[in-house]
């Protein structure tokens, strides 16, 4: 149809799999004619790039943010004579349930005084729940289940600590609302995670580095090794008396903000739309630089598609479709929704 597309990936597959080979061949068939694409995380960007073919030039980092408004801390500290371990996630493999059922009854057994808090659900919650009966820590590890994304705040302000034990992530989102709550969050050093960032003061022309998706005073990392995630879990708990959670709160709301994200977001949809158009055969070209023999199937499949589509242009004409109307941002702030939306699309 000749539409500029913006695809935005917030994924990471593998390359050895069966599975992953086919979903990446995928992929690339689907992404062969797009304008633009966004990532999460320059982990996510490389992993795009090379699933796709994708010219890194099209490919743009832009991380996710956090509603602040929304993951706020408690008002009141929490005492820290007993330590509770906050871990919502999906009980499933790639989450690293499996690494919990190692961890949990280590920390355990060390810190009498720890207390784990358990939300989601999964496959995996059958192996954590018989961990749980194994070691008799049916009083010290509180299983929830499914906990609603409306619900999440209430059970992280709960806790002190924050752990993420995913095998592979591309940004992990549920840090920042842990870290916005004012939780000390431990994670694996996996995908986007522990890659460094930068963040350019315009008025001062300084630029400040970052380790991690988090400064270091609020993250600690671990090897996807259980060892090594109860070690940085003691390393936690012996930070926590320095934790300010109002304090961390304040400064996720500078550090990450969806009012950023759009306007960046906006500045890629702009340079879409700037960009060229090309004719057909330069589009279907594309297609064919796919593989020796999944180009042509590709290409046969576009042709069907356009002849598809220019049938059913005959069948529905342009003309007879209504068109949307221009976005008026005066119009929208006002806020004057009242009135017949017929009668703002005539003026």
């Amino acid at each position: 149809m000749g539409y500029k597309v913006v695809f935005t990936d917030h994924s990471l597959y593998g390359f050895s799999d069966v599975g992953s080979i086919h979903m990446n061949k995928v992929l690339q068939f689907t992404l062969a004619d797009v304008t633009q694409a966004i990532c999460v995380s320059h982990t996510s960007k490389e992993n795009t790039v090379l699933r796709s073919g994708l010219p890194p030039e099209k490919v743009y980092v832009i991380p996710n943010a956090v509603d602040t408004a929304m993951f706020k801390p408690a008002l009141e500290r929490l005492s820290t004579d007993e330590v509770v371990i906050v871990v919502i996630s999906r009980l499933v493999y790639r989450k690293g349930a499996d690494l919990l059922v190692e961890v949990i009854p280590e920390v355990c057994r060390l810190y009498p005084n720890v207390r784990f808090i358990v939300g989601g659900d999964g496959p995996k919650r059958v192996r954590l729940e018989e961990m749980r009966e194994k070691h008799s820590l049916q009083d010290r590890v509180d299983m929830l289940g499914a906990v609603p994304h409306a619900k999440v705040q209430s059970v992280l302000i709960s806790g002190h600590i924050f752990l993420n034990s995913s095998l592979t992530e591309a940004f992990c989102i549920a840090l920042l609302e842990a870290a916005s709550c004012g939780l000390l969050t431990v994670s694996t050093r996996v995908g986007g995670v522990p890659e460094a960032w930068l963040k350019i003061c315009s008025f001062c022309l300084l630029i400040l580095y970052f380790s991690v998706v988090l400064p270091d005073d609020m993250i600690v990392l671990a090897e996807p090794d259980p060892a090594d995630m109860v070690r940085a879990i003691e390393k936690a708990i012996y930070k926590l008396p320095q934790i300010d959670p109002q304090a961390m709160h304040l400064r996720m709301k500078n550090l990450y903000s969806w009012h950023d994200v759009a306007k960046r977001t906006e500045i890629v949809y702009d340079r879409a739309l700037i960009c060229s158009s090309q004719n057909l055969l330069e589009r279907l070209s594309r297609y064919l630089s796919c593989g020796a023999w999944a180009g042509k199937i590709f290409f046969l499949v576009m042709i069907f598609d356009f002849l598809l589509w220019s049938l059913l242009r005959l069948w529905q004409p342009d003309v007879d479709i209504e068109v949307v109307p221009d976005f008026d941002p005066v119009y929208h702030e006002r806020g004057d929704f009242s009135g017949d939306i017929g009668d703002k699309c005539s003026q």
